[in-house]
């Protein structure tokens, strides 16, 4: 069987695919992949929490025309209102 593979909806050769392998195979330099500054850059000395909350389609509404009005986004509108009552 001759499947299509692809990532992201790009096809991708099985030489590419055999070069990858034999790259993990070898092994990562771990020190030069995180040089690389892949992610989302921290925001303090300690790594950040992940959290979830629940809004209402009301309530994002709200948080939504607050943020557009003071052109932040929802974290940057949520963080601020967390600090401001401390």
């Amino acid at each position: 069987m001759n499947a299509k593979r692809t990532i992201g909806g790009r096809s991708v050769s099985e030489a590419q695919i055999e070069a990858w392998a034999a790259e993990a195979e070898r092994g990562f330099d771990i020190p030069a992949l995180k040089k690389r500054g892949r992610g989302r850059p921290g925001r303090a000395a300690s790594a950040s929490q992940v959290i979830s909350l629940r809004f209402t389609d009301a309530e994002l509404t709200v948080i939504d025309a607050r943020a557009r009005r003071e052109n932040v986004t929802r974290t940057e509108l949520i963080r601020a209102a967390v600090m401001s009552s401390s």
